[in-house]
């Protein structure tokens, strides 16, 4: 693909170079900043002075003025110029003879003196090149190579004012044609091969083929130990000082006569045109009709052509404008290749200005055509400002912003609906981008300084499209626009949503009044089919105790069991955490009794509240509900599972708390003879169980619970109670058997409990009191019960005082033992509460056969005799100075 890189613009026209000779022509030509050299056939340097001088369409145009010309008097074409501005001086090259004229003048430089160099003139020169990469330090001198007319031979010299200095002289294997100089390095074209020579170490190397015999060949030094030759198959070849290529080859025209570099660009003449390749992707950018073409040259970045009547420049355009151009054409690649290839030729600071505008501009002509990956990788590369991408949605900035797109503008469309062109389908598709390049950029450099218009935007996408992702946007940390999103999401019929909005800004009394009004259903919103518990949970964390009380109404009303969990869940309330106090709580819920009976049971039975008045309420309020339900029930008809439930709630809490006040409770049941089992737990729980038990066995007669209430009752004050209890429920079998009507049940009653319970009753009691008629058959199981029992009992008293005994006998053993043992003293063994070696055999052991002095043990029970703190003795005698050896 073409690309305009250059424009080709006149320097010197031909009447100002030979007037109306017409057989003059241009041999070569030197540019030294605004200084022009022409060298023509007739032996004649032209001074020209070069002004540029922009038109009023900006291009760039030359004006030469010409300063002198001088006629060399060799009658010969000048054949190459040189300049060499740090010396004054121009390097000409005719008639086979290199000499220095001053480049003022144009003067011959005469030779200082004619020794060692040969003066000021180098003769039998049929080539030459300055070292663009001179070795010597000294600023008043040039380095040069030249092509001797002598067989196989380069020499280097040094050039000064008025003299010049042979430095090295090296030969080849074949005459050199063409010669490049950087450094150390010189890079010959050879009759058949191109290669490279260190002429300090003579180490060469042969680079490839090349018959310099069919094509001209070109030896182009264009960067610090980098050079371009032309290569055969038309190829423009790059090779450093090692000989190796790391840029690939140019494609150019088989009958390329010349070339030069103006980076990033490699400009060739043949013929008949220009070509113009990028080093970056070697592709043909550019191609200018140029006939009579046989010389191009650049210096320090300006490209100088000349025909044989002419002098012309190959001006490039601006970076920049070469850049916009490509990305007009909308070829991206090119346009950041290129970019990024003219990094080294720009400062920094501005070379990431435009790098990141470029890829900005990349990324909106990919997103122009729907290439959504490759736009957003753009965006993201190119540090886009959010904004400019949503300032293209309509009504998705808040108004409030004060935001202004880039200037230049970095695309062509108005906005959205002007890019899709009434197209839904590409709408849909963009809006789908934004919301997930808005998603992506959140939190990152792209939304620094924007967080509000892009969160905001976000929602709105979000409500609009029915997105999932909603709700995690308004349960995160967000920067929402409350005034402009309620709207939105009131629009799309988002209430949750907006709700959550409402929560987000710190107005829980808003959110609360939308959410309850989607329960009672005066506002539609699927979003949250469990919003009623959502609301619950809502106030059971809420620190706005008025909102709370504010609402729990309307909560309770609606599902008490469900409503009591605002209360139930929230923490124990305290006079300094701001929560509310049980007893708050309980006076509320007055008005409605079944969420008051539930949050009882949470502090009783959940939370385990050890206060009377909370458990005497409890008590009450399921006593009154059991109460309740009896009066509704038929007199003579089975209790139903509701008052079963009752029932079973009420006679566990009896059973369990020990906190409620019994005898109102005793108040309340007298005369009920449908709770008897309540009587008696009641009646337990004062300690009279004769009565309770009365009450089971002789008005219930329920002997199951007379039997369980014995168990209850004894169950935290051990077997003796246990025992009284039962014997207290036998004797009232036996003495109803001997009286009542319902003798033959209270005496099967009291041989079931006997065989259940045979190792809980004292034998020789029960047999006490048993009628005699009562035949041992039917008191088997008891007997042999209570025998087991008594053997049991006296075979493990037996082993303990066995266990025992010989635990003693151990005991004694030990003792005998160390009585009998020696116990060693010496003059070199110390005592260990002094740590003084004994003087004589008065001594006493202590426990572990450890001999202490006599006084030593005496001094210390006397000090431990009022504390007992015996085991600190020894500390106090750890300071004595010891003769211990």
């Amino acid at each position: 693909m073409s690309v305009k890189a250059f424009e080709l613009v006149p320097a010197v026209a031909r009447d100002q170079l030979m007037g109306d000779k017409a057989r003059i022509n241009v041999e070569c030509v030197e540019c030294c900043g605004r200084h022009l050299y022409v060298g023509t056939n007739d032996c004649f340097i032209h001074h020209f002075l070069l002004d540029e001088v922009p038109s009023q369409k900006g291009r760039i145009t030359y004006c030469a003025q010409k300063l002198q010309q001088k006629y060399l008097g060799l009658k010969k074409p000048v054949a190459e110029l040189r300049a060499a501005s740090a010396l004054e001086r121009l390097m000409v090259l005719c008639d086979g003879v290199l000499f220095l004229v001053d480049m003022a003048t144009l003067e011959t430089v005469p030779a200082a003196m004619g020794s060692g160099g040969g003066g000021a003139k180098i003769k039998g020169v049929t080539s030459f090149c300055m070292n663009g990469n001179p070795v010597n330090a000294d600023p008043f001198c040039v380095e040069i190579a030249v092509i001797s007319s002598r067989r196989r031979t380069v020499q280097v010299y040094t050039v000064f004012e008025d003299r010049v200095q042979l430095v090295k002289e090296v030969t080849t294997a074949e005459q050199p044609s063409v010669v490049s100089l950087d450094g150390y390095f010189l890079c010959l074209a050879l009759a058949s091969q191109y290669m490279i020579l260190n002429y300090t170490t003579g180490a060469s190397q042969d680079l490839f083929p090349y018959n310099s015999e069919e094509r001209r060949p070109i030896v182009k030094r264009i960067g610090r130990e980098e050079f371009l030759l032309a290569a055969p198959g038309g190829l423009g070849m790059f090779a450093n000082a090692e000989g190796v290529s790391q840029r690939a080859p140019v494609n150019w025209s088989e009958s390329v006569i010349g070339a030069a570099v103006c980076f990033p660009y490699v400009v060739a003449l043949d013929q008949d045109f220009i070509s113009i390749h990028s080093m970056l992707d070697q592709q043909l950018k550019q191609s200018l009709a140029f006939r009579d073409g046989h010389i191009l040259q650049d210096f320090e970045g300006k490209v100088v052509l000349a025909s044989t009547k002419a002098v012309y420049v190959l001006v490039p355009l601006p970076l920049e404008q070469q850049i916009q151009d490509l990305l007009s054409g909308d070829r991206v690649e090119e346009a950041l290749v290129l970019t990024e290839g003219a990094q080294p030729n720009i400062p920094r600071d501005r070379f990431q200005i435009l790098h990141r505008r470029i890829l900005q501009q990349a990324g909106f002509i990919q997103f122009g055509q729907l290439q959504f990956q490759e736009a957003q990788e753009y965006f993201r590369k190119g540090e886009l400002d959010a904004r400019e991408l949503i300032s293209l949605y309509p009504l998705l900035l808040p108004p409030t912003s004060s935001f202004t797109r880039c200037h230049p503008p970095l695309h062509p469309f108005a906005d959205l609906n002007h890019l899709a062109q009434g197209d839904a389908e590409k709408v849909l598709r963009c809006k789908r981008f934004l919301i997930s390049y808005l998603g992506a950029a959140r939190g990152s450099e792209a939304s620094r300084g924007c967080r509000q218009e892009v969160d905001t935007a976000l929602l709105k996408l979000y409500a609009e499209q029915d997105h999932e992702s909603l709700l995690d946007l308004l349960a995160s940390d967000n920067a929402c626009l409350l005034a402009d999103s309620a709207p939105w999401l009131e629009k799309h019929r988002k209430y949750f949503a907006m709700g959550l909005l409402y929560r987000c800004n710190g107005q829980d009394s808003p959110a609360l009044q939308v959410w309850t009004r989607v329960v009672d259903g005066e506002l539609q919103d699927l979003t949250r089919p469990d919003l009623y518990e959502y609301i619950v949970d809502f106030l059971t964390f809420c620190p706005n105790l008025d909102l709370v009380w504010r609402y729990s109404d309307w909560a309770l009303k609606r599902d008490p069991k469900v409503g009591v969990q605002i209360f139930t869940k929230r923490s124990p309330g305290q006079d300094h955490s701001g929560q509310p106090k049980p007893d708050d709580i309980i006076t509320y819920l007055k008005k409605h009794g079944h969420a008051r009976l539930l949050y009882l049971e949470h502090l009783v039975l959940e939370r385990h509240v050890q206060e009377e008045r909370f458990h005497s309420l409890l008590a009450s309020l399921y006593l009154d509900q059991v109460l309740s339900l009896l009066g509704r029930s038929a007199p003579a008809g089975p209790p139903g599972e509701q008052l079963s439930h009752a029932r079973a709630r009420l006679q566990a809490l009896l059973r369990e708390s020990n906190l409620y006040l019994v005898q109102p409770l005793l108040d309340k049941l007298e005369g009920c003879d449908q709770l008897l089992l309540e009587r008696a737990t009641l009646h337990g729980k004062l300690e009279d169980h004769g009565m309770a038990l009365d009450l089971l066995v002789h008005q219930l007669q329920d002997y199951a619970s007379a039997e369980a209430y014995c168990l209850w009752a004894s169950s935290s004050r051990g077997p003796a109670c246990r025992q009284q209890l039962l014997h207290l429920l036998l004797d009232l079998y036996l003495g109803g058997a001997a009286v009542g009507e319902q003798g033959g049940e209270l005496q099967m009653a009291a041989v079931d409990l006997l065989n259940r319970h045979s190792e809980r009753f004292d034998a020789v009691r029960v047999l006490s009191v048993l009628p005699e008629a009562w035949s041992l058959q039917l008191l088997r199981p008891f007997l042999r019960g209570a025998v087991r029992t008594s053997v049991h009992a006296s075979r493990t008293s037996r082993l303990a005082l066995g266990l025992s005994r010989a635990e003693n006998l151990q005991l004694l053993h030990d003792r005998l033992r160390e009585r009998r043992k020696p116990i060693l003293v010496s003059e070199t063994r110390g005592c260990h509460l002094c740590h003084n070696t004994f003087s004589c055999p008065d001594v006493v052991c202590l426990p572990g056969a450890v001999p202490v002095h006599m006084h030593c043990i005496a001094h210390r029970l006397s000090d431990s005799a009022p504390d007992t703190h015996a085991d600190s003795a020894p500390d106090k005698h750890s300071t004595q100075n010891s003769n211990h050896t």
